[in-house]
């Protein structure tokens, strides 16, 4: 039996999800947890084999951070990512992060199925348009790093340096350093155009 937590912020979300894996042999749904803070405390806690986990959520902590968290404890169960974002950053994100797998929520049930089994014994189990772009940006070494991405994320919102070294600990001088980088990969010279030219790229969200 593969013991699994689902963590989402939205209870339509959770509920349509649990009615869908209870129905298959061999899976069963032992909690829930509506933040990225409460997955890591429920996972903790709980004889859990895989965390299905959501990205965004409305509190401070998010889910590449839960999934990093989890999965630097002894004995971690495994994570699944299952979100509505498919940008590079994201993707690396999670995986840098340690989830075994990396699924959008418009998966067909079978596909989610096959998934959580595979994952929860920790073979790699990523949707095929999310490996496809995974393998695409791995070998391009001209991508945004997750810290790069993270850094114009935080300018597409508008956050000057000084804003954005807060924000991620940075000191001001380190984050021109990452612009740098950044206009450099992405053959730009302002920022808004390199917000511009990743989100075409999928390096980071529309917003």
């Amino acid at each position: 039996m593969i013991r699994l937590l689902l963590s989402d912020d939205h209870p339509v979300v959770r509920a349509g999800i649990r009615a869908m894996l209870e129905n298959e042999p061999g899976l069963e749904v032992v909690g829930e947890a509506t933040t990225a803070e409460d997955a890591v405390r429920l996972a903790a806690a709980s004889d859990v084999d895989l965390v299905l986990m959501d990205l965004q959520y409305p509190g401070a902590m998010q889910g590449a951070e839960a999934t990093r968290r989890i999965r630097s404890q002894p004995d971690s169960p495994r994570v699944l990512v299952l979100t509505n974002y498919d940008t590079d950053a994201d993707i690396l994100g999670a995986i840098e992060a340690g989830a075994s797998g990396y699924l959008l929520k418009d998966a067909p049930p079978a596909e989610l199925i096959a998934a959580v089994q595979a994952a929860a014994v920790g073979d790699a189990a990523l949707a095929p348009g999310v490996s496809s772009r995974l393998d695409a940006s791995l070998s391009n070494g001209e991508r945004l790093t997750v810290r790069e991405a993270e850094v114009l994320s935080l300018v597409a919102e508008g956050l000057t340096n000084r804003e954005i070294g807060r924000a991620l600990f940075l000191s001001e001088a380190t984050v021109k350093s990452h612009l740098v980088h950044i206009f450099t990969k992405l053959d730009v010279g302002s920022r808004t155009a390199a917000v511009a030219r990743a989100r075409e790229l999928g390096a980071i969200r529309a917003g």
